[in-house]
C-alpha cells in the first residue's frame, strides 16, 4: 500500500516561467549550461553537466506566507520535459546518488509550521518517508531538500 506520493514542480508552472522569464518574486530567470547535477524540479532527473541547459529561479514551495516560507533557488530544465510520473517512490536517480544529493526531510503541519526534520543519511529514503508518516501524525507533508545546499527538491504528500 502506498503511504506517500511525490509532487514535482508542475509542467504548467515551468511553462509559465519559460514564457515570462520571470519568477514569482519578480526576478529575471537565468539560463545557463548545467555546471551541477541539479536535479530538474519538474522531471526530478539529474542534469547532464556541460550539456543540459537549465533555468535558475527563486521559488517558494508554500501556499501560506509566513516565517517558514523559505523561498530559494531551484533549477528547471530549459527544454520541455515531462513531470516525474513514478510518484509512489522517491526518484531513483536522486536516491542512488547520496554524494550529489544528500537529503533532509522536513515535515510541516496543516498550518505550514515545521514540526519535524530528519537527515536521510544512509537510510532508505522510501522506507524513511513511510516511517515518518506512520509515526508522526502531525506531519501533513514533507519537503525533500538538499541537506548541504538546503534547496527544495520536491514535496511529498500522504496518501
Amino acid at each position: 500500500m502506498n503511504k506517500f506520493k511525490i509532487v514535482p514542480i508542475s509542467k504548467a508552472y515551468a511553462n509559465k516561467i519559460k514564457l515570462t522569464l520571470q519568477d514569482d518574486f519578480g526576478h529575471e530567470v537565468i539560463e545557463k549550461i548545467a555546471a551541477g547535477s541539479g536535479p530538474c524540479r519538474v522531471s526530478l532527473k539529474p542534469f547532464k553537466k556541460g550539456v543540459d541547459k537549465r533555468l535558475l529561479l527563486t521559488h517558494s514551495p508554500f501556499e501560506i506566507d509566513n516565517a517558514f516560507n523559505q523561498p530559494g533557488p531551484i533549477f528547471i530544465n530549459s527544454d520541455d520535459v515531462e513531470e516525474y510520473l513514478d510518484i509512489y517512490r522517491f526518484p531513483p536517480e536522486i536516491k542512488a546518488n547520496k554524494k550529489s544529493f544528500p537529503l533532509s526531510l522536513i515535515g510541516y503541519n496543516a498550518d505550514q509550521q515545521m514540526v519535524f526534520t530528519k537527515l536521510v543519511g544512509d537510510a532508505d529514503v522510501d522506507e524513511l518517508i513511510g516511517e515518518i508518516f506512520d509515526l508522526q501524525a502531525d506531519v501533513l507533508y514533507l519537503h525533500a531538500r538538499n541537506a548541504q545546499a538546503c534547496c527544495f527538491i520536491c514535496k511529498i504528500e500522504r496518501v
